[in-house]
């Protein structure tokens, strides 16, 4: 590796990792501070309250209005995990859940196989997208970090642990199933095999550690409702806040009652042929392709999705972004600035408020510079000779045409 003079101060700041891991913490108790007198701390409440709940023996999913508004749609191993947070007094339980999330993403990032430099610019693409998750009190930082913990694990050969991570993400939210898809880089499939096994039977049976087995099991049931439930739910788009995704962005456009099937295939097709076609390329690059892919895919095609949920898609397009070869291309350039100011920066001051107002959320459009993205990422996926190399950056003020190191 050749360095070309020195790094000034500002780039041996942006690569040192305490002071981003600093800035998320600070960033995590600040806007905990600022939004507790806000309607957006029912989000904590009702993850607080399945633990209490899960105490009495009562519905998990029911309505609790003396305690929150909306309902919980997180699987029974949540009540395990968010009791910590619970039990402890006043305000410190919200603090510490908030900054644990931003933590744990920032965690996975720095595991992934990139300079220090290039771990932490990811982390400043996704800073916005954290603040609009940490608003809402969600854990979506979390479930972010599960996917590329599950992908650095497999990665290492570690398949038993990385199913652990799938396990939990399918056990708390659904969406660490999608995870699975790194079968395909797996080199000890047996032991990921094995693995899903003994994890998906752990985190069924531990709640029952804590509470009645019976109760435990009729809440696996009352789950399964409130999914379908709320599915129904976000189908009805009732507000601007609901399924934003490809396929609620066309029903706001059409204004047509457009099936989900069809999109859904259409988009499962392409994930699973771009994933067959490029799972067995060399490098790191096609590697680092189908864990963006993974991180998108999984928020663009869920009726689940909301704003705050696209921390997940955002960490995607970083890594699709930062882990490219050098010099990037004008279309690589073109996409992220697109997908960085309208999909996440439209929220800040620094859009303008009507386009915000009367197109990005009405129209759900925020999806629109992902989904573009992620046909990038098909697109790289299933060329002929997909770009193996994947560049290190040093810390160097040149982040076009940069010293590099090819591995």
């Amino acid at each position: 590796m050749t360095n070309i003079g020195q790094p000034n101060l500002f780039y041996k700041l942006l690569a040192n990792k305490y002071i981003i891991l600093s800035a998320w913490v600070l960033i995590a108790v600040f806007y905990t501070f600022k939004n507790l007198g806000y309607g957006s701390i029912n989000n904590y409440l009702i993850f607080k309250y399945t633990y209490f709940n899960a105490s009495m023996g009562q519905n998990l999913y029911a309505n609790y209005p003396q305690y929150y508004f909306d309902s919980n749609h997180y699987g029974p191993i949540f009540c395990v995990i968010i009791a910590p947070f619970a039990v402890l007094k006043g305000q410190l339980g919200i603090y510490l859940w908030q900054v644990c999330n931003a933590i744990f993403l920032f965690i996975a990032i720095r595991q992934l196989p990139l300079s220090n430099l290039q771990k932490n610019i990811i982390c400043i693409i996704c800073t916005q997208e954290l603040i609009f998750s940490l608003k809402e009190y969600q854990t979506n930082g979390a479930i972010a970090g599960l996917l590329i913990l599950t992908w650095v694990l497999v990665d290492k050969k570690k398949d038993f642990w990385a199913a652990l991570f799938i396990m939990l993400g399918l056990f708390i939210k659904l969406y660490g199933v999608i995870g699975i898809v790194f079968f395909l880089l797996s080199k000890q499939k047996k032991q990921f095999i094995l693995g899903l096994a003994v994890w998906a039977a752990v985190f069924f049976v531990l709640p029952m550690l804590f509470f009645s087995p019976q109760f435990i099991a009729c809440s696996y049931l009352d789950w399964y409702h409130s999914l379908v439930s709320k599915n129904a739910e976000n189908l009805v788009m009732t507000n601007n806040n609901q399924d934003i995704s490809v396929m609620g962005m066309l029903r706001r456009i059409t204004a047509l009652p457009i099936s989900i099937l069809p999109v859904l295939l259409t988009g499962l097709a392409l994930f699973g042929v771009s994933n067959l076609k490029n799972y067995m390329a060399e490098g790191m690059r096609p590697r680092l392709l189908m864990l963006a892919s993974c991180l998108l895919f999984v928020v663009l095609f869920s009726t689940g999705s909301e704003q705050c949920t696209y921390i997940i898609a955002f960490t995607g397009i970083a890594i699709w972004f930062i882990s490219a070869p050098k010099p990037f291309s004008k279309v690589q350039i073109t996409l992220f600035v697109f997908a960085l100011y309208f999909g996440s920066l439209f929220r800040t001051d620094i859009f303008p408020a009507y386009i915000k107002t009367n197109l990005i959320l009405p129209y759900g459009l925020k999806a629109l510079p992902c989904l573009m993205v992620w046909l990038a990422v098909i697109k790289e996926m299933l060329a002929k000779k997909p770009s193996p190399q994947l560049i290190l950056i040093t810390t160097t003020p040149d982040l076009i045409a940069p010293t590099h190191q090819t591995i």
